[in-house]
């Protein structure tokens, strides 16, 4: 909208054009250029205070948007594919071992365990799937606070869905794709890979581990195995069910191999509960804790991850019990120095997700281990390494001293052959 304004100042200067955006409230309000400064003043005054809401206002919206982002790639991040705490053993049988010489705590694990075995469909059954496919919807949220000020999320949360493909022991494969965003997760049995939209594919570190996913009411038969090396820690009362509740804590060889430099895996542990009633499955837990060393002792930061899983609504498909929803809450504590969160010592972030099973079929024809291949880009980031590592090894052995008596043994310890060793004592040697 242009005005032309006399010049107060100069009676014979040229007129003063304004060119200013004006609100559909506010046109019955026109600048007139024969009125007195004060009311020219007052309505320039309205028309600026305007402009500053407008800036403002779009400001909030790109500050939202960026907001919105950061918390649907924590969410999917933590919730949406995320592993066991350990590889899991196929076991043909519970009682493989005798019982009469074991602790009353496994004695009794072994007990419950068989007890849901029977009541997810029977040995027979579960033995009969070789493969599953299986497609749901989902929901999520967040929250976060951070001493004692505390936010929820934005929206009314994200929706989206999901369809995963298992084919045991270690074969599996998801896609996820919630309010636009894709991620896709899977394991080859000999490495477990994500590609998320915010980084390229890259591996888990240390042996591939199944889908947690899969354990919630997916799977019984992994759920089995998984708790067949279990503890029976004592009873609890969950959703108004009667349950057992069952231990398992990850090994520290697996702990280790999950580990790296500066990141530390102190802990992960899993919780069980069966319903006394039933049999079944009523929940899992799972408890995770990460040490990431900084360059001073008190500046490590510790990552708690603690993740709750209700499973209900059981159905029998092809004569096994699948449980066709559910609900996961995840606490995510981040705990440091003074640094952290402006002086005080903790951030936390909670996460839910509810989630409910639209197909399931079990021994998918066609199902072929391409369908389990990781992405092509992983693929060449994996060849780069090792071929860097092998021009490494060479430089090395050329330059290291001969050490008498060293010789590669098989298996695990092919890894290390005579090159690798003494490329390491060359090392030491230079240290």
């Amino acid at each position: 909208m242009r005005k032309l304004c006399p010049n107060s100042e100069r009676e014979h200067a040229l007129e003063t054009v304004l060119e200013v955006p004006l609100p559909d409230e506010t046109t019955g309000f026109a600048l007139s250029c024969n009125s007195n400064n004060a009311k020219t003043a007052a309505r320039l005054k309205n028309v600026t205070a305007w402009m500053r809401s407008q800036i403002r206002e779009r400001s909030m919206q790109v500050s939202s948007s960026l907001s919105r982002g950061a918390e649907l790639q924590l969410m999917l991040g933590v919730i949406g594919a995320p592993l066991l705490s350990h590889p899991v053993r196929h076991h043909s049988s519970i009682f493989s071992t005798g019982i009469k010489d074991d602790p009353i705590e496994v004695s009794m694990a072994k007990y419950i365990v068989q007890q849901y075995v029977a009541a997810a469909g029977g040995d027979n059954a579960l033995g009969k799937v070789t493969s599953m496919y299986a497609m749901g919807k989902l929901h999520m949220k967040s929250s976060s606070s951070c001493g004692n000020s505390s936010s929820s999320s934005r929206s009314g949360g994200e929706t989206g869905g999901f369809v995963l493909w298992q084919q045991r022991p270690n074969l599996w494969c998801i896609e996820l794709v919630v309010s636009g965003y894709k991620i896709t997760a899977g394991s080859d049995s000999k490495v477990a890979w994500r590609q998320t939209p915010w980084q390229q594919a890259h591996a888990s570190r240390g042996p591939p581990r199944p889908l947690r996913r899969c354990i919630q009411g997916l799977d019984p038969k992994s759920t089995a195995d998984l708790f067949s090396d279990a503890i029976w820690i004592g009873e609890k009362t969950v959703s108004g069910h009667d349950c057992f509740v069952l231990r398992v804590d990850t090994e520290a060889g697996s702990l280790q191999a999950r580990s790296s430099g500066q990141v530390e895996v102190v802990r992960h542990t899993t919780w069980g509960y069966f319903s006394q009633k039933t049999g079944l499955l009523v929940q899992i837990e799972d408890s995770h804790l990460l040490k990431i060393q900084g360059s001073d002792s008190k500046d490590s930061v510790f990552w708690e991850t603690n993740m709750e899983s209700s499973l209900g609504d059981y159905r029998t498909i092809e004569g096994v019990n699948i449980a066709h929803s559910g609900r996961t809450t995840a606490s995510l504590l981040r705990s440091s120095g003074a640094r952290a969160c402006e002086g005080r010592r903790h951030t936390k972030s909670l996460m839910e997700e509810t989630w409910e099973i639209e197909e399931v079929d079990f021994n998918i024809v066609g199902l072929s281990m391409d369908c389990f291949l990781p992405p092509a880009d992983l693929k060449e980031q994996e060849e780069e390494k090792v071929k860097e590592t092998k021009g490494s090894c060479d430089v090395s052995a050329k330059n290291a001293r001969p050490l008498g008596g060293v010789k590669a043994q098989g298996g695990a310890g092919a890894w290390f052959g005579p090159v690798r060793v003494m490329a390491v004592d060359s090392e030491d040697g230079d240290i």
